[in-house]
């Protein structure tokens, strides 16, 4: 039986410009795909426009073209990606698999982020509602190649989960489990912030009998006051003009090797270094600043 080629992708948010975090990320998925000559794609997720700040998009392709990243075949933009996620929707929903909810945020303080299935059996209908998918009873797991085994019962801890939001756009879950599998995704490399997310990804996979990826969530960079480092906490953009040395900085915080005299190289050569001496093992599970020497 043939192994799948590795195909590997980064998908910014354009909610912002790159920082240091996204660097981070972003540089573990471009070395754990180039280590095996496997593809990286890049992928804008453009969700959510109320959100969008003007010209990240474009900030965001200058900095990784800046920093020597560079992807393959064309970037896929989620606005592009509409009919598709539609089209699933409405699947789902003929398929009693999913169910309007008029449930307002009001209506669910208190429920600590699990949905308690207000709307499950009313069959409202969906105009002016959002979209939720019925989840199963059931224990889903990861075996993740740095955070070890993550387990979480989707009915317990979460509940039936959104898909499509009440203003008609359509939920992350949704998407990426669509793209990663449009897109022949074998392993996806993030940020520890999503790991929670998985196991809904993994039944909508299940669901759909989609292939499931292998999943490597990479550490967030904790600030000294307990903050991680994003585009809503006080995370400077990347600068253009220190390209090396802040590649140098996410190195040492994935835990890799440093070629000598690696300040003085250019932003390609330090990648194509690093790509050859790429270890996934050395990555921690957790990271401070100060833990990093990144203060």
């Amino acid at each position: 039986m043939n192994t799948p080629a590795y195909i590997g992708r980064f998908a910014p948010t354009p909610s912002g410009y790159l920082h240091f975090g996204s660097l981070v990320a972003a540089l573990a998925s471009y070395l754990d795909a180039r280590a095996v000559n496997g593809r990286w794609l890049l992928r804008m997720e453009d969700l959510d426009p109320p959100r969008e700040v003007a010209g990240a998009q474009d900030g965001i392709l200058r900095t990784l073209e800046s920093y020597g990243f560079e992807w393959d075949g064309k970037l896929v933009r989620q606005s592009s990606r509409h009919d598709e996620y539609a089209a699933l929707v409405e699947r789902l929903l003929s398929q009693g698999l999913a169910y309007a909810c008029t449930c307002s945020r009001k209506q669910l303080e208190g429920s600590q982020g699990i949905y308690p299935g207000t709307c499950r059996n009313l069959g409202h209908k969906i105009d002016n509602a959002a979209i939720r998918l019925r989840v199963p009873e059931l224990v889903y797991h990861v075996n993740d190649r740095v955070q070890g085994e993550y387990r979480q019962h989707l009915g317990r801890e979460v509940g039936d989960f959104v898909i499509r939001r009440r203003d008609g756009l359509y939920a992350y879950q949704l998407a990426v489990v669509l793209d990663d599998a449009w897109q022949g995704v074998t392993d996806v490399v993030r940020g520890a912030d999503l790991l929670d997310s998985t196991p809904r990804q993994l039944y909508l996979q299940e669901l759909l009998g989609l292939p499931q990826p292998r999943y490597m969530h990479v550490p967030l960079i904790i600030q000294p006051d307990g903050h991680k480092l994003g585009k809503s906490y006080r995370s400077p953009p990347l600068p253009a003009d220190q390209a090396t040395v802040q590649l140098i900085r996410a190195l040492c915080a994935l835990g890799q090797l440093l070629p000598e005299g690696a300040r003085y190289g250019q932003p390609g050569e330090l990648l194509q270094w690093a790509s050859q001496h790429w270890d996934a093992a050395r990555i921690p599970r957790s990271l401070t600043l100060a833990e990093a020497h990144l203060l």
